[in-house]
């Protein structure tokens, strides 16, 4: 599933009162290759709540699925994959993050769409504020 797709998606909790609002983002750990959290908008003036993946029973083109309503939030801090520059792991520029493609069962990612062509995710390396780094696929420059 792409990350486009899942952005603006309601997020429903059966159990805790229906619907919980909708995903904003979702929370990467580039070097795990996998998406941890889904970030909800909950509306003003609630705010943003955190939902661990494994939280989520079902993702699909009408909405998700979750068991618990919030949960601890990450460990790292949430930065958006979606328009990320793209910087080789020796500094040389590769586009913009367009897009990624994920498995929504497991959170693994399977590919980022940049605006220079598609990373496969064994070439992450990290996402920070300024960049998500990725391998050259080559020999390092020295």
């Amino acid at each position: 599933m792409l990350f486009s797709r899942v952005r603006g998606l309601p997020v429903l909790a059966p159990g805790h009162g229906g619907r919980l609002g909708t995903v904003r983002a979702l929370t990467v750990d580039a070097a795990s290759g996998r998406v941890t959290h889904v970030r909800v908008r909950r509306g003003w003036p609630r705010g943003e709540t955190v939902i661990a993946l494994g939280a989520v029973d079902a993702v699909g083109p009408d909405g998700l699925v979750v068991r618990a309503p919030g949960g601890r939030p990450p460990r790292t801090p949430h930065r958006d994959l979606l328009g990320s520059r793209v910087l080789t792991e020796c500094g040389e520029e590769r586009g913009t993050v367009l897009d990624a493609a994920f498995d929504p069962a497991d959170g693994r990612i399977e590919a980022v769409l940049t605006t220079s062509g598609e990373v496969p995710a064994s070439r992450l390396l990290g996402l920070g504020d300024h960049a998500l780094v990725v391998r050259t696929g080559r020999a390092h420059h020295l």
